[in-house]
């Protein structure tokens, strides 16, 4: 039985002199689960939240891929200098100012989270997503308005993130507190199955429109229509998201049902307090999630946002030819990624994650040679290899870092190390290897770039408990039939001794 905070704040000699009365309170504090404090999860239920958490990460990533997709377009758009490689910083310079605000929109709707119930804030971040990438579809020019357009852009740009800072924390607690205990890794995949699908979205209209469009008519108004595609997806998702019910998880913790010494505290009198809680009560875990995320984001935009600018301005690849191979990597890595989250189910989140992070670390010069070689063989080959290893984390990712918490702060707590870790490396990365591309005029950077992630990620992983198959902190455990919560609490009666 964990110590509580009463256990270890008394005399330890007072403990030895009255192990029954401490071994009561103990009990008191902690009593036995009953049938009635098990979550049977409904299965219908489940899907519906599932699709639903996964179609508004999937809006989040269509956005991003968006405009990394169009980096060079909307550079040209909004910061005409005549140097292609100063508006290509430019560009990419306004990607990342949505992620320097992505850990002010954790902080803020993260403890709303907490507090409101998960399915109120992910409507409202839904809202506020779709609106500001809808906006940036109808900003004008800057040969029509100047210095006017860029500032618009970076304004919605703004919005996106920090709209997107309550987006990935709620929408993973979201699925992780439906899902069945046994079946969090295959349920928690659909989240970054819908990160894919917004990739392979992104990069399949704008193969399309480079395709029927050709230079002049995409910077006069063809890169507009996939930001306007967003309006009628946003209100599409913001539907499928007000349909559902609260989680099983807080339903019950807001209930009073969760007997944890965890569910005593669970509401603060303000968000600020659940903020400061956060930061002082749970900073192990915060750093771990932030090493954890740090590590896996760099590797994904690297793979996903990255690579098609990298293709066509560093390898002079052509930017359709190197958007489709990239598009069947994330057609397969979503064939594949649900396997990978019953694998991690099966043999444990450790495993899949070390499986990922190793992969990086050993194969990423090995594919960035081969992607420097410039036939589609080779190209496809490193991608391949990229990728395969990138879905380890994508489908393990999602239901790792929710169990890093307790329900009382989860929603919070990953807003926040999430975020704080999207902004500080993941929005960089293609901004930090175009330049250290410029500086070392070398081509092998994302490489090592990829694998000093790799390194930090492997420490991390060492570091993490295993969690697959157990209960979420602070709530009772879920499963899926009333069998197997009648035989959880026969399991906690021994048998008799005669």
């Amino acid at each position: 039985m964990p110590a509580t905070d009463n256990d270890e704040a008394a005399d330890p000699a007072a403990v030895r002199r009255h192990r029954v009365l401490f071994r009561a309170g103990a009990k008191r504090r902690n009593p036995r689960l009953r049938r009635t404090d098990i979550t049977v999860t409904d299965e219908a239920a489940v899907k519906r939240a599932t699709k639903a958490a996964a179609l508004g990460n999937a809006m989040e990533w269509y956005d991003f891929g968006i405009y990394s997709y169009l980096a060079g377009t909307i550079g040209n758009v909004f910061f005409p200098s005549g140097n292609d490689t100063a508006s290509l910083l430019q560009s990419f310079a306004t990607f990342a100012v949505a992620f320097l605000v992505r850990p002010f929109g954790g902080m803020f709707f993260g403890p709303l989270g907490d507090k409101l119930g998960r399915k109120k804030i992910l409507a409202i971040t839904m809202i506020m997503m779709s609106i500001g990438t809808f906006a940036i579809g109808l900003i004008p020019s800057y040969d029509s308005i100047g210095w006017f357009a860029p500032a618009l852009l970076v304004l919605f740009r703004l919005v996106q993130g920090f709209s997107t800072g309550g987006e990935y924390g709620g929408a993973s607690t979201f699925i992780a507190e439906y899902a069945p205990d046994k079946r969090r890794g295959f349920y928690g995949s659909f989240l970054e199955f819908g990160t894919l699908a917004g990739y392979v979205g992104a990069a399949g209209l704008v193969v399309v429109l480079t395709t029927l469009f050709n230079d002049s008519s995409m910077e006069g108004w063809g890169w507009r229509i996939p930001f306007l595609v967003a309006g009628p997806l946003g209100a599409v998702g913001l539907y499928l998201r007000m349909r559902l019910d609260e989680t099983p998880a807080f339903q019950k913790m807001e209930a009073g049902k969760v007997h944890t010494s965890e569910a005593a505290d669970a509401v603060e009198t303000s968000a600020k307090g659940d903020l400061k809680k956060i930061f002082v009560k749970y900073w192990p875990a915060l750093i771990l999630c932030i090493a954890l995320v740090g590590a896996y984001n760099i590797t994904d935009y690297m793979l996903l946002s990255y690579m098609p600018t990298y293709l066509s301005d560093e390898l002079g690849y052509s930017t359709n030819h190197g958007l489709l191979i990239l598009l069947l990597v994330m057609v397969l890595q979503m064939v594949i990624i649900h396997y990978v989250g019953r694998m991690s189910d099966h043999f444990g989140r450790k495993p899949l994650l070390m499986a990922g992070m190793i992969g990086f670390l050993v194969l990423s010069l090995p594919a960035f040679l081969l992607i420097r070689e410039g036939n589609v063989l080779a190209i496809s080959g490193g991608l391949v290899m990229l990728g395969l290893s990138l879905v380890c984390l994508l489908g393990t990712m999602s239901a790792a870092l929710p169990a890093l918490f307790p329900t009382n702060v989860r929603y919070g707590s990953l807003s926040v190390g999430y975020n704080i870790s999207a902004s500080i490396f993941g929005g960089t990365t293609p901004l930090v290897i175009t330049a250290l591309i410029s500086v070392f005029d070398s081509k092998l950077v994302p490489a090592y770039y990829a694998m000093g992630a790799a390194v930090v990620g492997v420490i991390a992983v060492l570091c993490m408990k295993e969690t697959a198959n157990l209960p979420l902190e602070g709530s009772p455990p879920s499963v899926e039939t009333r069998e197997e919560a009648e035989e959880l609490v026969q399991a906690q009666s021994p048998e008799p001794k005669f």
